[in-house]
């Protein structure tokens, strides 16, 4: 897995409320999953967010991916 992809994703407690972000820019990490989720494929994001690059929404799924593989303690 390429652990540099993740180094795109930035967290900025005056931006988009804290949220994980692409590369400091506007562009929550949330806001591609849900574009995608949604079937939006990757060609059309990147067509209606110029600045946005393959690897940034390649950097969302690895993201979201490792943070759903988070082991929680339940009381």
């Amino acid at each position: 897995m390429n652990t540099s992809l993740l180094s795109r994703i930035t967290i900025e407690a005056g931006k988009c409320g804290g949220k994980p972000c692409i590369r400091g820019m506007r562009i929550r990490v949330s806001d591609i999953l849900e574009m995608m989720g949604e079937g939006v494929s990757m060609e059309q994001i990147l067509e209606d967010f110029p600045d946005l690059e393959r690897e940034d929404i390649l950097a969302s799924l690895q993201f979201a991916a490792r943070r759903s593989d988070i082991v929680r303690l339940a009381a």
